[in-house]
């Protein structure tokens, strides 16, 4: 998955606070919704975007459907994050430096 579309599926507030809540360990579709106002039809949309991007899996048992973190994407974030933090310390550096050699 790419991180823009790991990043655009978090940018949803009810999104962000479904992955939230599910780093707390798995639930169902309808624990996830309880929280916000919204319908179980609503929850699964927002869920499927999650499982598309990557973050989310889903196991149907019966009539429940209960969801769970995946690891992976925090690690491709991590490292993605990574090499633009490493990118900016050294620009911003090299910035610095040549500030100071204008400087009188």
């Amino acid at each position: 998955m790419t991180v823009a579309v790991l990043c655009a599926a978090l940018g949803d507030p009810t999104r962000a606070a479904m992955v939230e809540r599910l780093s707390r360990g798995p639930a169902s579709i309808s624990e996830l919704a309880a929280p916000h106002a919204m319908t179980l039809t609503a929850a699964r949309k927002h869920v499927g975007v999650l499982v598309d991007a990557g973050w989310v899996e889903r196991r149907k048992r019966g009539r429940v459907v209960t969801c769970r973190l995946r690891p992976e994407p925090f690690g491709e974030l991590e490292g993605w994050l990574t090499d633009r933090r490493a990118f900016w310390t050294s620009a911003l550096g090299r910035l610095g430096a040549v500030l100071d050699e204008e400087q009188p």
